[in-house]
């Protein structure tokens, strides 16, 4: 059986035809009748009543019940559901809230807690002993009841889930009395508690140590998925709850606080420990088709490329033979296949604008609705599209959708000269008649595309399309076929083909959308990976182009050698205008090898053709991101930083604190700021052998600060250095092998220095060179990293592949640098100094605030600075904000400083080295800018 070719990767996969080379219609059936939704058709395949219908469907399971061919493979027993994690989030989020409401709207929770008293306290005596009696005994009755069931249908597995949540949310409600006791607000604590009735001088418990672990087993067992069971459950709980209210042995907040709990404790564990597994099998496909009317004899699933591919949402696809007519494609879509790329299509939901992907958390009733209703707008279009000819739920947890057979093969399938004109314009005309009635596939990629025996394209795969689609969806679905079809023939015809369908002016309409985030998953796979490798050839050729270059040279050296032999006066060292002229022939043919294997990428080249048939058409990619990831983690962590910066600041009286500030100090660390732009230049012009002007350079570290605010600071200054050399005669290459020389050097000094003064810092109190504690651990959690980047293919080859690309530029700069001694000592110097430069800043800033009592050790605030430093580099919020403010902070509280004294100390250093340079920064930025520096 030939099968379709499919992205594994792809989470939007959906449903389609079958890839068996026959084509015929579902005999036994009118296929113009059969509805979408359609569930009860018992007896209609054999044309008889009902009566004989269902013995001719018993007869026909009985005999061809082993007649299935090619069943999956052995399924998980337990799958992890991301639904499960989805309601643990919830829970979470909900308890911290609740907590929240408890802890600042102490009034708010008082009166409510005044009104419910005092409306119970109106309840009959009698009634409220009755229903506390009756909720008493069937909280512990009903469980029990539904556990015995279980047990009689043998589904004891289910009453094990329900067990292991009963004992970790009893676990976690004594966890909670205890620190509610123990450590919580008194505010937090007068809302889950009041007096105990029962008990004078006590207070009642906060979280109920026997109803979450009920709440957690009736929710773990799967009680609320039955009708009959969950009002019973829900009665009992509600009874119990106002039992518990009038008698006044809780309080609201505490009954909300229990229901939280039992509910977050029981999905956690069903997604810890998995849930059963409950997909339906090829032999419930068979029974289910009988239901439906049709007489298969047997069922062959369909292949799968690898072992990935089975955990996408496409469905499993079956080809169906009947007694009686031609063979079927059946797709089986279950529960699970529906919750695979739950979190991918979440994000997309949350940061792309408008044309996100479909929703997250779809029913099976709604994706089996989605698909009939998009195969049958199809075909109305005039495309050709597979066949819908019947629908059916195969139990509570999956449903099929029954096809029309199409056999053919998809276009990835197929071998270049097989990808003719014709079969390109009849692919677009497909393309053209979903969009004449305004429907998006989302999905044109090339398992999309089926081409059958005649030559005739089939477009499949339409589950996640849309009816009524925006224009922004069909200029994308214009874009994403582009690309899918220039990766088989190129940019040139793939255009071609566009333009001769759809006109040169709707093909133009789509470069704005011709971008990787507007395109599949599999699809953006596939150009990263021509990326790398478009790359890695363009490095082959530079370095083959070196390593000749270099071969000739040695030759020409040695010829000149041979024949000055005979001529002691001259010297044998070359002169410097010679060596010169060999490092620019040098670079020129580097130069020229780069040019030759430059490549262009597909995106590209389709904006040429595009622009060459229409110059005037829109270049500018469209925003489409509603968030970018790096600029939603800057918030939160800036967020967090600032948030853990005001609890410290909270408590200190700025008035006294300034006005008894030593400004001499404050004085000195202005100083010590303003001198690191000087060692910044240092640290950058010992790395680069050509002359660059040092009064640029310090102006280019100035107009630095203002760069690092818009973006990492790992990333702002290597661009914003890079930009410079290249403007000041550094040729790109070059450029940046000097910058990365730089930080390699500044790499490998900054983890030299935190060792050598965090092993002085250990040293300090005690008289003997013994390791401090921090070197050692410090030391073993390198080398714990480094075996799991070794051990780990993935991570090794990552890697190593940076590693190597770092060194393949960065080497042969360093052998030009390390000629030139003087240049290194002022590289080196200027990376010493400008760490120098911030420790004193730090350590001026502490004793501005600090008393003669308080100062630290130079070693202790340079190891302080050196890891808040790392930090910063590493956090993604522009110059480290947030980061480098709480770990300079905890730091310096850590070794010993007041609070009191570390916070502002940090604020001044903070704002000398990072907000104060802005301006000047800016001034600096705009004046390079103008005079072609930038």
């Amino acid at each position: 059986m030939k099968q379709q070719g499919v992205h594994p990767e792809d989470a939007e996969s959906t449903s389609g035809a079958s890839s068996r080379p026959d084509t015929a219609r579902a005999g036994g059936k009118d296929p113009e009748g059969a509805a979408a939704g359609e569930e009860e058709q018992v007896g209609k395949g054999s044309g008889t009543g009902p009566e004989a219908g269902e013995t001719a469907g018993r007869d026909a399971e009985e005999a061809y019940a082993d007649e299935v061919e090619g069943d999956e493979p052995l399924l998980p027993a337990r799958v992890h559901r991301p639904s499960d994690l989805v309601r643990v989030l919830v829970g979470v989020l909900g308890i911290v809230l609740l907590l929240a409401v408890a802890a600042f709207a102490h009034g708010t929770t008082s009166g409510l807690e005044q009104d419910i008293n005092k409306g119970t306290g109106q309840a009959p005596d009698v009634f409220s002993k009755i229903a506390g009696l009756v909720s008493s005994i069937a909280i512990l009755l009903v469980p029990v009841a539904f556990a015995i069931e279980r047990l009689i249908k043998r589904d004891g597995l289910r009453i094990a889930d329900g067990v292991l949540a009963a004992v970790l949310a009893h676990g976690v409600t004594l966890a909670t009395d205890l620190w509610v006791a123990r450590a919580a607000p008194e505010s937090i604590r007068d809302a889950l508690t009041q007096p105990s009735p029962g008990d004078v001088g006590s207070l009642t418990d906060p979280v109920h140590g026997y109803l979450a672990p009920v709440i957690a087993y009736m929710t773990a067992v799967g009680m609320s998925r039955r009708p009959r069971w969950r009002a019973v459950l829900w009665a009992v709980l509600v009874l119990y709850a106002f039992s518990m209210l009038v008698t006044g042995y809780t309080t609201p907040f505490s009954i909300l606080l229990t229901l939280l709990i039992g509910w977050a404790v029981a999905y956690g564990t069903l997604y810890a420990v998995g849930s059963p597994n409950v997909r339906p099998t090829g032999r419930t496909l068979m029974a289910g088709l009988r239901h439906v009317g049709f007489r298969p004899v047997s069922a062959a699933r369909e292949e799968v490329a690898d072992a990935q591919e089975t955990a996408t949402d496409r469905g499993r696809r079956y080809f169906v033979t009947l007694e009686d007519g031609p063979p079927l494609d059946v797709t089986v879509v279950d529960r699970e296949q529906q919750a695979q790329g739950f979190f991918y299509r979440a994000w997309r939901n949350l940061t792309l604008r408008g044309f996100a992907t479909r929703s997250s958390l779809q029913s099976l009733r709604q994706a089996l609705e989605q698909e009939a209703l998009l195969a049958y707008a199809a075909i109305a279009a005039g495309a050709n599209a597979p066949k819908l000819i019947a629908t059916s739920e195969l139990g509570p947890d999956a449903v099929m959708l029954v096809y029309e057979h199409t056999g053919g093969r998809t276009l990835d399938s197929l071998a270049d000269d097989e990808i003719t004109d014709d079969l390109l314009r009849d692919t677009w005309l497909q393309v053209k008649a979903l969009q004449s009635r305004r429907i998006a596939h989302r999905r044109l990629v090339g398992d999309a595309i089926l081409v059958d025996r005649s030559g005739k394209v089939i477009i499949t795969d339409l589950r996640i399309g849309e009816i009524a689609a925006n224009s922004l969806l069909l200029r994308m679905d214009i874009s994403q076929l582009l690309v899918t079809v220039g990766l088989r023939v190129g940019a040139e015809r793939a255009v071609a083909s566009a333009v001769g369908v759809l006109g040169p002016d709707a093909v133009a309409d789509c470069l704005p959308m011709l971008q990787p985030i507007a395109l599949s998953r599999s699809t953006r796979a596939t150009l990263r990976r021509l990326a790398r490798e478009r790359a890695e050839r363009e490095r082959e050729a530079v370095l083959e182009a070196s390593r000749l270059s270099k071969q000739a040279r040695s030759e020409e050296t040695a010829a000149d050698a041979g024949t000055e032999s005979d001529k002691p006066d001259k010297p044998d060292k070359p002169d410097k205008k010679t060596v010169r002229a060999q490092a620019r022939a040098e670079k020129r043919a580097l130069d020229e090898a780069l040019d030759d294997a430059r490549e262009e990428d597909l995106l590209t080249l389709i904006r040429h053709e595009v622009l060459r048939i229409r110059p005037q058409a829109p270049v500018e990619p469209a925003r489409l991101e509603r968030v970018r990831p790096r600029t939603l983690i800057s918030f939160i962590a800036g967020a967090i930083g600032a948030y853990f910066l005001l609890t410290q600041l909270t408590h200190i009286e700025f008035g006294p604190l300034v006005a008894n500030a030593q400004w001499g100090w404050v004085a000195a660390a202005v100083l010590f700021s303003a001198a690191s732009y000087f060692a910044a230049a240092m640290a950058l012009l010992g790395f680069v052998p050509e002359r660059v002007p040092f009064r640029r350079t310090v102006a280019a570290q100035v107009a630095g600060s203002f760069v690092k605010i818009v973006a990492p600071a790992a990333v702002g200054g290597v661009a914003l250095n890079t930009r410079f050399l290249q403007r000041a005669g550094v040729r790109p290459g070059l450029a940046v092998a000097s910058v990365g020389a730089s930080q390699l050097f500044g790499l490998g000094c900054h983890i030299l220095m935190l060792l050598a003064f965090g092993y002085l810092t250990g040293t300090e109190k005690t008289p003997s060179l013994s390791p401090s504690r921090t070197v050692i651990a410090g030391l073993l959690t390198v080398a714990v990293l480094v075996l799991v980047v070794t051990s780990v293919p993935f991570l090794r080859k990552f890697v190593v592949t940076r590693v190597r690309s770092l060194f393949a530029g960065v080497v042969p700069r360093m052998l030009d640098v390390l000629q030139r001694p003087q240049k290194l000592i002022t590289g080196i110097g200027g990376m010493l100094l400008l760490t120098a430069c911030f420790v004193m800043c730090l350590d001026a800033s502490i004793r501005a605030f600090g008393s003669e009592g308080t100062s630290l050790s130079i070693a202790s605030v340079a190891v302080v600075f050196l890891a808040g430093n790392a930090l910063g580099s590493a956090a993604p919020t522009p110059g480290g904000v947030g980061a480098v403010e709480a770990t300079l902070t905890v730091g310096l509280i850590a070794v010993g400083l007041p609070s009191e004294v570390a916070a502002p100390a940090v604020l001044l250093f903070r704002l000398l080295t990072l907000w104060l340079p802005v301006l000047p920064g800016w001034l600096a930025f705009n004046h390079l800018t103008r005079k072609g520096a930038l």
